[in-house]
């Protein structure tokens, strides 16, 4: 079945970067989540970053092209682990990405405490109820809290990262509270939020939140970022984002 499974994936370029990564919509494919994250995050220039539930590794790719850091992702399934470790490959980004196969939830036992300056997490966004499941069993762990759940990564940020190092998230907005609550009872202090609209009269879908490691309360609520114009087009923000530049932009 894993070689059968691989008949259905692409390479696709990831943005403007000259990135280039695996992916299949069997398995996993990132969204824009995943890449307002990596535009979000506070990192480092030197030093260690690790990216939980790394998925097909699109979150520490898209790093590289603001750090020069070594970054690490873990990744709980096997067929993700090895997709983002060829992408890593495909880049020729070996020498400053290590892809990990294992549960984010016993990687301290093999780094140390504190072994990160920051951590980036896209985590599984819906609590396990049993009721919506999906039939694919990677989208399933991918999407749904099997494999860890929200106070689970929330601990493992801690144990992981460095006093004074930055935790950075990206969910649902319904969880905000949940996950500040979370956050604060782990040692992680709120410091930076903020939203992401589909359009300025829609409510929020998604909210981005940067926390400190042992940090004082501090909490800065950033402008709201809107990526649809009332057009249908990506507003302009979200384009330099994506670094989209229309021939009409072009001088």
């Amino acid at each position: 079945m894993y070689e059968n499974e691989k008949n259905s994936e692409r390479i696709d370029d990831l943005l403007t970067h000259h990135l280039r990564i695996i992916q299949s919509d069997e398995v996993f494919s990132f969204s824009m989540d995943a890449v307002l994250l990596a535009r979000f995050a506070g990192i480092p220039q030197r030093g260690k970053i690790l990216d939980l539930c790394t998925g097909n590794g699109v979150v520490p790719l898209l790093l590289t092209t603001r750090t020069q850091a070594n970054i690490e992702g873990i990744e709980i399934q096997p067929r993700l682990a090895d997709m983002a470790r060829r992408s890593v490959s495909l880049n020729g980004l070996e020498g400053k990405i290590q892809i990990r196969e294992g549960d984010l939830r016993e990687l301290v036992q093999i780094t140390g405490h504190s072994a990160y300056d920051a951590i980036t997490v896209n985590p599984p966004y819906m609590p396990l109820n049993g009721s919506d499941l999906k039939v694919n069993p990677h989208q399933a762990i991918a999407r749904h809290e099997i494999s860890c759940t929200l106070e689970e990564v929330i601990q493992a940020c801690t144990r992981l990262v460095r006093n004074g190092g930055k935790v950075s998230m990206v969910h649902r907005p319904q969880r905000l509270g949940e996950i500040i609550s979370l956050m604060r009872a782990h040692s992680l202090e709120p410091k930076r939020i903020r939203f992401v609209h589909p359009r300025a009269h829609m409510e929020a879908n998604m909210v981005l939140i940067e926390a400190l490691r042992d940090g004082k309360p501090d909490v800065r609520l950033l402008p709201p970022l809107i990526v649809y114009q009332e057009d249908g087009n990506y507003t302009q923000e979200i384009r330099d984002i994506y670094g989209e530049v229309s021939k009409e932009d072009s001088v």
